[in-house]
């Protein structure tokens, strides 16, 4: 039978033809850390005081302003201003039900105020839209920035909304004049 000594030239393992090597530990890649050097954002330091290992920033909640800037018959525009994200979508959502709600049947969502809007933030123009066109209504984005349109196109949104370049187009688009 062969003896074949591990790595450490200690341990000799023989067995009945087939020859194996006794390592008590995996062998790693050189370069690679080890499993005990890992990312610890936010969490506990070791042995320590049981502070946090990277301190955390204080919450900023950034507000979200829509507000009406034009009333017609049948159409209203509503100016977005703010990022529209995980804090911020439910009350796009709310406002924009709200403002159908009140009698109008096209909503124009001016963006040109959204430096941001993420997955969230469709997800509640989305949600909005599905509700206010239940009930016979519809919603136009105008002035959108080239980030948020390209966000759209990517998903596939701008064939579910109207998207023009501004206020009097999409105004003049929804049966209004401007």
């Amino acid at each position: 039978m062969p003896t074949v000594f591990n790595k450490g030239g200690d341990d000799a393992v023989q067995s009945g033809g087939d020859v194996m090597i006794d390592e008590s530990r995996a062998a790693r890649r050189p370069g690679r850390r080890g499993p005990d050097v890992r990312c610890r954002a936010g969490a506990r330091a070791r042995g320590g005081t049981g502070a946090p290992a990277v301190p955390e920033a204080p919450a900023v909640q950034a507000g979200l302003d829509v507000t009406v800037v034009r009333e017609r018959s049948d159409a209203v525009v509503a100016e977005v201003v703010g990022e529209i994200d995980l804090h911020t979508a439910d009350v796009l959502r709310a406002r924009l039900i709200k403002l159908h709600g009140g009698g109008p049947r096209r909503i124009v969502v001016d963006f040109a105020g959204v430096p941001f809007c993420d997955a969230t933030g469709l997800g509640a123009l989305v949600a909005a839209h599905n509700q206010i066109s239940a009930e016979g209504g519809e919603i136009h984005l105008a002035r959108v920035r080239p980030a948020q349109l390209r966000l759209l196109r990517i998903t596939g949104l701008h064939r579910l909304f109207t998207v023009h370049a501004d206020i009097a187009g999409a105004l003049s688009a929804a049966g209004s004049s401007a």
